[in-house]
């Protein structure tokens, strides 16, 4: 489960959300067979144990945030329109690495592309500019996208 937090409009909105406390207990079952793309392997080879999905994609839960995207400048990098991102802070931003970010008083999700002091945004849809980074702009990376989950 997730905890919603305040929900900010923005071109590419996000709503953000908090980790919940998890039981040792919870937990998804996992099926470690290796699920097959190609011809299915027999059914009585597998092994039965629980996985939790926060143990998986969440490496310092203190810093991580999950966010719900809503927009289509970053369909190229696979981050769709409702897909729940999840964000660590602790994370250094890098060049090339995908950042949400406050910029303007709007919060936005786009690749960082980072060349000596100069900074900008990059969407991964050609619809949408390369946004320029300069002193005249509020501007905060806010914390690295480490994965998305999407529903099929």
């Amino acid at each position: 489960m997730l905890r919603k937090l305040k929900q900010v409009k923005a071109s590419d909105s996000l709503t953000f959300f908090l980790p919940k406390e998890l039981n040792e207990s919870e937990g998804a079952i996992f099926m470690d067979i290796g699920i097959s793309a190609g011809f299915p392997s027999p059914a009585d080879d597998f092994r039965e144990t629980r996985i939790s999905l926060d143990e998986e994609l969440i490496r310092n839960k203190e810093a991580t945030f999950f966010a719900r995207v809503s927009g289509q400048s970053m369909t190229g990098a696979g981050l769709d329109d409702n897909d729940l991102l999840v964000i660590d802070r602790s994370i250094p931003p890098t060049n090339n690495k995908i950042a949400v970010c406050f910029l303007d008083g709007e919060f936005t999700v786009k690749r960082l592309r980072v060349e000596g002091n100069e900074v900008w945004l990059q969407p991964e849809n050609p619809d949408y500019p390369i946004i320029k980074i300069t002193e005249e702009n509020n501007f905060i990376i806010w914390g690295i996208v480490t994965n998305v989950i999407k529903k099929v």
